[in-house]
């Protein structure tokens, strides 16, 4: 039978590692997961209470508004201003969505069609790489970096091999999609790329697309830019912001469009034929969260940095050489020489069977990823270091 939107889907080669950490912890060994970035720490206290209160409410259990209730989208459009001194209409520059996931991939059914093209980074995020193949769109990956460079800043390097992508392509890219702080690598840019992106983007008549998940988990005093920062940005582009890690609030599904007026219309449109929006409860919730638990990101930030410094040190300790990055909830590890010619699946599934340290491999973020593996900072201090201990154990060639 044939599956015509999911036959072009590579190997999910997430799912051996999860099924070999479910088989070790069948045979009762303690396997320490850095490998999905699901947020253990819990959502506000405020916005838990208020769920709980609004979900008692009949009213609330009825069809709510597939584009967010006002006071919702009126709080990320506030949210926006005092972080970024960004004005956004929440009547139409502001549109919910169930998650990032779900908003990009249907914005990409919105933007993108057979024979269109879009310019990704890679590695990438799988959904970057998938979205615009659900909507029959062909992808160019640009490098995230150069080889040899500094994976924690890609500057140049991207931007470089963004124009040679658009150069060499026989049908222009309609989108770019980036993220940053990027996952999974972690790189981060300033204002200054985001103004070259936004420039080129106008040029080139090119909407750009921005998932800005990790845009509250900046460290060591960076603040990760917001690409609507820019003058003119609203006129080719939009961000994605979410509570998930900023709030910590993963399962709750609560997302945002934001930007250029006519694209959030469209999604808009699109949305009020697939889905009738996130339940009312967690979208009053939501609003409570934003307004009243305005610190909470903070609170959030200090733990991953905690976490960060604690982990990226241990590895550098055993002889495993990583840069601590100055954004997001992940590290992106090169494997390390003794080991590199394993590649990624096989290093990950080596530090399950002999470390009892679940990871994702590179290359589950597309062909640019092999060569390293990703740490997610979901584990509290005691069992990072309990990681380090087995790591040291089991990595016996590192110096």
């Amino acid at each position: 039978m044939e599956f015509r939107r999911i036959n072009g889907l590579p190997p999910y080669v997430f799912a051996t590692i999860n099924g070999l950490k479910a088989e070790a912890r069948a045979a009762g060994r303690d396997v320490v997961d850095f490998g999905f970035g699901n947020p253990d720490l819990p959502s506000p206290r405020v916005a838990v209470a208020k769920l709980a209160e609004a979900a008692n409410n009949p009213k609330n259990h009825r069809y709510s508004a597939s584009r967010g209730i006002p006071n919702l989208r009126l709080a990320m459009a506030t949210r926006y201003k005092n972080l970024f001194d960004v004005d956004l209409d929440p009547d139409t520059e502001v549109v919910t969505t169930i998650g990032a996931k779900e908003g990009l991939t249907h914005l990409m059914w919105v933007l993108l069609g057979p024979g269109d093209t879009a310019i990704v980074p890679s590695p990438s995020y799988p959904i970057h790489l998938a979205g615009p193949g659900f909507a029959g769109a062909t992808v160019i990956t640009v490098p995230i970096h150069d080889p040899g460079t500094s994976v924690t800043d890609p500057g140049d390097d991207f931007f470089d091999g963004l124009v040679a992508a658009w150069d060499r392509a026989e049908v222009k890219p309609r989108v770019i999609i980036c993220s940053f702080p990027h996952n999974p690598t972690s790189a981060c840019v300033d204002l200054s790329f985001m103004e070259r992106l936004v420039n080129f983007a106008l040029e080139h008549d090119v909407v750009v697309c921005h998932d800005f998940a990790y845009a509250d988990l900046g460290f060591d005093g960076y603040k990760p830019p917001s690409i609507l920062q820019v003058p003119r940005a609203k006129e080719c582009c939009v961000e994605l912001y979410t509570l998930t890690k900023s709030f910590s609030m993963a399962g709750w599904r609560v997302g945002f469009l934001v930007g250029n007026a006519e694209i959030v219309a469209a999604l808009t449109k699109l949305k009020s034929y697939l889905d009738y929006g996130t339940f009312q409860p967690v979208q009053i919730a939501a609003i409570v969260a934003m307004n009243e638990a305005v610190d909470y990101p903070n609170e959030l930030r200090a733990i991953y940095q905690t976490r960060r410094d604690l982990l990226v040190d241990g590895l550098n300790r055993i002889g495993w050489e990583v840069a601590a990055p100055k954004g997001s909830m992940f590290v992106w590890a090169p494997i390390p020489e003794p080991y590199r010619e394993m590649g990624s699946l096989e290093f990950s599934k080596y530090l399950i069977e002999e470390a009892d340290v679940a990871t994702s491999p590179g290359v589950g973020f597309g062909e640019g990823g092999d060569g390293h593996v990703r740490f997610a900072l979901i584990e509290n201090e005691l069992r990072t270091n309990q990681a380090i201990r087995n790591l040291r154990r089991a990595l016996t060639k590192l110096n």
